[in-house]
């Protein structure tokens, strides 16, 4: 006897379709920002301006290059916090506290990461 077809889990749909998303949200964000940097005649390979989240609205805007792979990279960064997230969400409804208290031990390595790497760069 074969097993009966079950339906796909919301929370795993949910959660392949952020990764999906973010996935090419990041890449053509980032395409766009190299082929504006390579139009402009920058190289990756120029020193580029350091990470000042409130320009980012006005360079991408004005069409500069760095709003676009600045947020390109800030995608790349967020879309698998996200995923964490979204499956910690799952985990809680289906009651499964052991994976839930494994996404949350995560969240909070990424979380404290970020505020350490804020306090030295400034």
């Amino acid at each position: 006897m074969t097993e009966p077809v079950r339906a796909a889990d919301p929370v795993e749909a949910l959660v392949a379709r952020l990764l999906s998303l973010g996935t090419v949200v990041a890449i053509a964000l980032l395409v766009i920002g190299s082929a504006l940097l390579a139009l402009r005649g920058g190289s990756p390979l120029d020193p580029g301006p350091p990470l000042d989240v409130s320009r980012i609205p006005s360079d991408l805007v004005a069409g500069r290059p760095d709003g676009f792979l600045w947020l390109g990279l800030i995608a790349a960064i967020v879309t698998p916090c996200a995923r964490v997230a979204a499956s910690l969400l799952g985990y809680l409804r289906r009651r499964e506290q052991a994976m839930a208290a494994i996404s949350i031990l995560i969240l909070a390595v990424i979380a404290l990461t970020v505020a350490l790497a804020g306090t030295t760069s400034a």
